[in-house]
């Protein structure tokens, strides 16, 4: 059976194959801290990538299925590709913040402490840490209770459907401009960036 014919069988390859690229590099493991920034980073593709998707790609061809008037409209989007997006957007929110704090406690003596009370040699990170949580934030208590609204989840009159919409947008566009400087900074502390 092709492991590639399912996400399931994919993933589960792309762990088998990064697990034989250690062994077959001889060396004797990932320690602790190797395994919750290597997760959190590919927790953090899943999440970016598919907030990116939302701002880039979505939102655009979901503004210009409805103003196409002989076409076949959002509705195929909206029933079938945004909830399982959305599924995957929020869930990889939170494996991002908690894998985040995990590395963040092994990172040194303070750990998620120092980072989150800006501490000198932290404040680099701890700002980086500060804006996902704001943008975890907005994915759970601004985006996602709207998206239910926009998307039929739960019951909603056409003027907060409406009310909605900006809600999600602007906290999505919100999540967009603070994942720029957040990914600066968490790339600028593990490179030792002194800014």
């Amino acid at each position: 059976m092709n492991p590639l014919t399912s996400i399931l069988g994919t993933i589960i390859s792309g762990f088998i194959l990064s697990i034989l690229i250690v062994l077959g590099l001889g060396t004797s493991g990932i320690n602790a801290l190797e395994f919750e920034v290597w997760f959190h980073v590919l927790a953090g593709v899943v999440w970016i990538g598919l907030l990116y998707y939302f701002n880039f790609v979505q939102v655009p061809a979901v503004g210009e299925a409805l103003g196409d008037e002989g076409g076949p409209g959002p509705a195929g989007i909206n029933k079938y590709v945004a909830p399982r997006a959305l599924l995957w957007f929020r869930w990889g929110a939170v494996a991002t913040w908690i894998t985040g704090v995990g590395a963040l406690q092994h990172l040194g003596e303070g750990g998620a402490v120092a980072a989150f009370t800006l501490q000198a040699g932290w404040q680099v990170i701890g700002i980086g840490a500060w804006l996902g949580t704001i943008m975890l934030f907005n994915v759970w208590v601004l985006i996602w209770p709207n998206q239910k609204k926009i998307l039929g989840i739960v019951q909603a009159s056409a003027d907060e459907i409406a009310g909605a919409k900006k809600v999600a947008l602007m906290a999505s566009r919100t999540n967009t401009l603070l994942s720029i400087p957040m990914l600066m900074c968490m790339t600028g502390h593990m490179h030792g960036l002194p800014f």
